[in-house]
């Protein structure tokens, strides 16, 4: 399993609208082949900044899979405007948290 880390810089006045547009294609995010589940979450120091955290069955799930994808297009075409920087995106290999 790896988890993508999405950095999401989000214009400071366009918070509210980002997270509601988010919500509108993460449907399209969920159907993905590979696909685990996700993860929205805000800064509490830099609100302004979002990370969205995807787990996949593997890296291929992710890339090319999903980014090569018409859903990846739409998923991005629905959230590009509220960026106020290009999105970062990594990867991390793990198989969750551990108590």
């Amino acid at each position: 399993m790896i988890y993508e880390i999405a950095l999401l810089p989000v214009h400071k006045e366009h918070i509210d609208a980002f997270r509601l547009a988010f919500a509108e294609v993460a449907p399209l995010l969920s159907r993905a082949q590979g696909y685990l589940g996700h993860m929205l979450a805000q800064g509490v120091e830099t609100p302004e900044r979002f990370n969205l955290i995807v787990r996949w069955e593997s890296l291929e799930h992710h890339t090319p899979g999903f980014e090569a994808s018409e859903d990846h297009r739409l998923f991005m075409l629905g959230l590009e405007a509220f960026f106020s920087q290009e999105p970062q995106v990594y990867h991390i290999e793990g198989a969750g948290f551990i108590d």
